[in-house]
C-alpha cells in the first residue's frame, strides 16, 4: 500500500506510515496535470491547504480509499466526486483548537497596544511614543461569534484577561453560556455592546459577508474586530470604509476571501495588522493534525473506521444494510428541525416506532443531529462527531423506541426543544428512497423533504391557497406540489410547497404580510 503527501506534513506522520508497514511518499507542490499522473499508484492521499483535489485528480485516483485533511476545512476537496467514487474523506477537527485560540489572543493585544506597528518603526531606528498610545483590554466586552471549541477557548483566555464576554450561537443554550462566564445574546445585541468582536464561524450561505456596512453600522463607534475563522465572512471592501470612517477603529485579520492574498487595501491602513492565515501554525497544531489523519488512514487501509469522515457515515456494515434507507431520512428530518428552530437547543427527542424500532438506531441519531447542526455549524459536523458535539453543547438526546404505530410500517419523529419554542418533524420511507415528511408539529401532511420546501403557517380560511399562488407567481416561482394541514376548521393550520427554485426574503416578507399568515419559511434540502 502507498500514501502520497502532496502537501507538507510533519515527519512523524510519515514515519506513522512507515511503521505500519504502509509506503509513504511526499511531492509538494505538484500542479493538477502532474498529480493527475502518479495519484493511480496510491491508496491513501494527505493533503493541507494547498492542494486542490478536483473532479480530474479523482476521476484518476483508481486505487485511492481515503483523502486525509490535515486541519478542519475540506472546502479543497470536492466532495461529491470522492463521495460518488466511494473515496472517505477526513479531517482532523480539533487538532488546531489551542493554536487558533492562542493566534485570536495574541493578535488580540497586539491590536490593543499596536505592538507590529512599533516594532516595525523602532527596527527602521525612530523611537516613537506617542504615536502608540493603545487601550487596556481589563474591563471590556469582548464578543464571540461561535462557541465551538476554539470560540470557547478564546472566551475562557478572555475571561482570564479579565475582560466580559457575550457570546453569539444558535446551537448553544443559555444555560450553558452561563456556566462558561459568557452571556448569551442576539446577534443585534452583541453588536450593540462588544468592545471587541471575534469571528470562529464556518464559512456558508449564512455567515458569507456576516460582518458588512450594515452589521457594521449596528456596532458601538470604535469597535476593534478579529478574524481567524474563514475569509469570505467579513466584506473586506466594507471592512476598509469603516476602519477609515472611524467606526471600526482596528482591525486584525488573519484570513482573507482569495488566499494568498498578496496586496490588499487593508495593507495601506496603519490600524489594521494582518498574518498571512497562521492560525494553525504552530508545530503542536502541525504535529497533531499530521498524526490524527494519519491514524485514520492506516485504519481505514487496515481495514478500519475512521473516526472524523465528512462525507459518510461510519457504521459496522451489517448495520447499514439494515438501516441505510432511514439514514438520509433522519438527516433530512434533522435538517428541517434545525432550520426550523430558534433559540438555543436544550433538548433533541427522537422516536422510532414501527418495524425501525427492532434495529441498532444510533446510525440514525448521529445522522439526524448531522442534520440539525450542520447548517450553522458547517462542515465539521458529519455522521462520527454529531453526538459528541451536542453533548459538549449540553444539548440532553434521548431515543425512544416503540413497536406499534399507526398507518405506516416505520416512522421516525423528532422533535427539539429550545429556550424560545418546540417543533416536531416526522417522516416515513416508502420503499428504498421514496422520502415522505409526514407530521410538521402536529399536522398531518404529505410531502417530499427535497428541494426548496415552503413552509407556511396560517389560519384556516377561504382563500389561503389563491393568495399565497398569486404571490408565488408574481415572483416567477414554480409550484411543483402543496399540501395542506390542519386540526380543526378556522383554526391554525400548516401548508407547505415544494418549490423549484428559492424565494427572497423579499418575497418570504410579502407572504408574512398577507392577511391569516403568521409564519414563512424557506427550508433548503442539500
Amino acid at each position: 500500500m502507498k500514501v502520497l503527501a502532496s502537501d507538507k506534513i510533519a515527519e512523524v506522520g510519515l514515519k506513522m506510515l512507515k511503521d505500519a508497514g504502509i509506503e509513504a511518499d511526499m511531492k509538494t507542490g505538484l500542479p493538477e496535470d502532474e498529480l493527475v499522473k502518479i495519484i493511480g499508484d496510491y491508496e491513501g492521499l494527505v493533503i493541507r491547504s494547498d492542494t486542490k483535489v478536483t473532479p480530474k485528480i479523482i476521476e484518476a485516483a483508481n486505487k485511492l480509499k481515503i483523502i486525509g485533511r490535515a486541519g478542519v476545512g475540506v472546502d479543497n476537496v470536492d466532495l461529491p466526486s470522492a463521495t460518488k467514487r466511494g473515496i472517505i474523506v477526513v479531517n482532523s477537527p480539533e487538532g488546531n483548537t489551542i493554536a487558533a485560540a492562542e493566534h485570536t489572543i495574541a493578535m488580540l493585544m497586539s491590536m490593543s497596544r499596536y505592538v507590529p506597528q512599533a516594532c516595525s518603526k523602532l527596527k527602521a531606528g525612530k523611537w516613537d511614543k506617542k504615536s502608540f498610545k493603545g487601550i487596556e483590554v481589563f474591563g471590556k466586552t469582548l464578543g464571540v461569534l461561535g462557541l465551538g471549541k476554539i470560540g470557547r477557548h478564546v472566551a475562557s483566555c478572555a475571561i482570564g484577561l479579565g475582560m466580559k464576554v457575550a457570546g453569539y450561537d444558535p446551537f448553544i443554550s443559555e444555560e450553558y453560556a452561563k456556566s462558561l462566564g459568557i452571556e448569551l445574546t442576539s446577534l443585534d445585541a452583541l453588536f450593540a455592546k462588544a468592545d471587541f468582536i471575534t469571528l470562529h464561524l464556518p464559512k456558508n450561505k449564512e455567515t458569507l459577508n456576516l460582518i458588512n456596512k450594515d452589521s457594521i453600522a449596528k456596532m458601538k463607534k470604535g469597535v476593534r474586530i478579529l478574524n481567524v475563522a474563514r475569509g469570505g465572512i467579513i466584506n473586506e471592501k466594507d471592512l476598509y470604509d469603516a476602519l477609515k470612517s472611524g467606526q471600526v477603529a482596528a482591525a486584525a485579520i488573519d484570513v482573507f476571501e482569495k488566499e494568498p492574498c498578496e496586496a490588499s487595501p487593508l495593507f495601506e491602513l496603519d490600524n489594521v495588522i494582518v498574518t498571512p492565515h497562521l492560525g494553525a501554525s504552530t508545530e503542536e497544531a502541525q504535529v497533531n493534525v499530521a498524526i490524527d489523519v494519519v491514524e485514520q488512514i492506516i485504519e481505514v487501509l487496515k481495514g478500519g473506521i475512521a473516526r472524523s469522515p465528512v462525507n459518510i457515515p461510519s457504521f459496522k456494515a451489517e448495520v447499514l444494510q439494515k438501516i441505510q434507507p432511514f439514514i438520509p431520512l433522519a438527516e433530512k428530518l434533522g435538517s428541517l428541525a434545525g432550520q426550523l428552530i430558534q433559540g438555543g437547543i436544550s433538548k433533541v427527542e427522537i422516536a422510532y416506532s414501527g418495524e425501525i424500532a427492532e434495529f441498532e438506531v444510533a446510525p440514525l441519531t448521529s445522522a439526524a443531529l448531522k442534520g440539525m447542526l450542520e447548517p450553522l455549524l458547517g462542515p465539521t459536523v458529519n455522521f462520527v462527531n454529531a453526538q459528541f458535539i451536542a453533548k459538549e453543547r449540553k444539548v440532553e438526546v434521548t431515543e425512544k423506541k416503540q413497536k406499534e404505530v399507526k398507518n405506516f410500517a416505520s416512522l421516525i419523529v423528532i422533535k427539539i426543544v429550545t429556550d424560545k419554542a418546540t417543533h416536531e418533524v416526522g417522516g416515513t420511507v416508502f420503499g428504498k428512497n421514496d422520502f415522505k415528511l409526514v407530521n410538521l408539529d402536529g399536522f398531518s401532511i404529505d410531502a417530499s423533504p427535497v428541494g426548496y420546501l415552503l413552509v407556511l403557517g396560517n389560519i384556516d380560511r377561504p382563500g389561503m391557497i389563491g393568495k399565497v399562488g398569486s404571490l408565488l407567481g408574481k415572483h416567477n416561482i414554480n409550484i411543483a406540489s402543496m399540501d395542506v394541514g390542519r386540526q380543526k376548521v378556522g383554526e391554525k393550520a400548516v401548508m407547505v410547497l415544494n418549490i423549484d427554485n428559492p424565494v427572497a426574503e423579499e418575497a418570504l416578507n410579502e407572504l408574512k404580510k398577507i392577511d391569516g399568515i403568521f409564519d414563512a419559511r424557506l427550508i433548503k434540502f442539500a
